[in-house]
């Protein structure tokens, strides 16, 4: 007797089902040993009183209400949303503009684009200690302001006010080439016909900028102001490299906050829960990016 379709097709969603699971088994594995896993215990770490040796003391919300208390950590907060202040925005205009000037067919378009993404897949720590050594006294900006004006530069990585914006400057440089990439590849996808329907009603090239090419490229100036600003709250090698968080505390970040509770003094309980209150805050920032698209993002072509 030949067994009833309808079991034998159950045997085989069984089958195929088992056979899916052990295909993927090691790749959930990993994922929860080395994601979900450290993910839930540094939240359970973040209520406890947690040193690298010695008893572990639960403190409940301790942690948060210490870290609010400490003047080191509200400073590395506002340098963090200074930072991304500054940042993002700059990131973004400067992308946007080389995008806008290399969407012509102008003459050796593609090594241009080329040539502005390699510091984005240039070492990050590389870029840096070239960029200290521009920055710093007897380097090349100190030592060009001596050939031109025989004065020197300011001590941009020693000085208050100067600080934040080299690293600023370093991070914009490392940064929006793959941000241009992304307008570039959007305003390439803009059909012409509208380009010229525009043009032949008298648009300028300011006016095809904004009423034109900026909404219809708003997915991708969506997308990369989310990702942009997700990254810029975890900046941390650019800071570390150039001025170790200096001059004092000025450019200290959560980030290298978080590294020197957890690595440099042990305290894995306030470490975990400043890492905690960083993602609250790029989970707030992200929601609101998400609520707010709505009213500025156009999906129509």
């Amino acid at each position: 007797m030949a067994p009833h379709p309808v079991r034998g097709s159950r045997r085989r969603r069984g089958g195929d089902g088992r056979a899916a699971v052990f295909f993927a088994s090691p790749s959930l594995i990993g994922l929860t040993l080395f994601t979900v896993f450290p993910i839930v215990m540094s939240l359970v770490i973040a209520f406890f009183k947690w040193p690298a040796a010695g008893a572990h003391e639960f403190t409940g919300v301790g942690n948060f209400t210490a870290l609010f208390h400490d003047p080191v950590f509200r400073r590395a907060l506002f340098n963090t949303v200074l930072f991304v202040v500054l940042y993002v925005p700059l990131n973004l205009v400067v992308s946007v503009g080389l995008a806008v000037w290399l969407t012509p067919r102008i003459t050796g378009q593609r090594l241009l684009r080329v040539l502005f993404f390699l510091p984005v897949v240039t070492p990050m720590v590389a870029n840096a200690i070239v960029w200290r050594l521009i920055y710093q006294p007897d380097g090349l900006i100190d030592g060009t302001m001596k050939t031109v004006t025989g004065s020197h530069a300011p001590n941009f990585l020693g000085e208050r006010g100067w600080a934040m914006a080299a690293v600023v400057a370093m991070s914009v440089w490392q940064g929006f080439g793959y941000n241009m990439l992304v307008f570039s590849a959007a305003l390439d996808a803009i059909p012409q016909q509208i380009v010229d329907a525009a043009q032949l009603d008298g648009a300028g090239p300011w006016r095809m900028f904004l009423r034109i090419r900026l909404p219809l490229i708003s997915p991708a100036l969506f997308f990369a102001t989310t990702m942009t600003l997700i990254t810029s709250f975890q900046v941390f090698t650019q800071p570390f490299l150039l001025t170790g968080g200096g001059p004092g505390i000025d450019t200290e970040t959560l980030m290298m906050f978080v590294y020197d509770e957890g690595f440099s003094v042990f305290q894995f309980g306030l470490a975990s829960a400043a890492a905690w209150i960083l993602f609250v805050l790029i989970l707030g920032v992200t929601a609101v990016q998400f609520a707010g698209q709505r009213r500025w993002v156009s999906h129509d072509l």
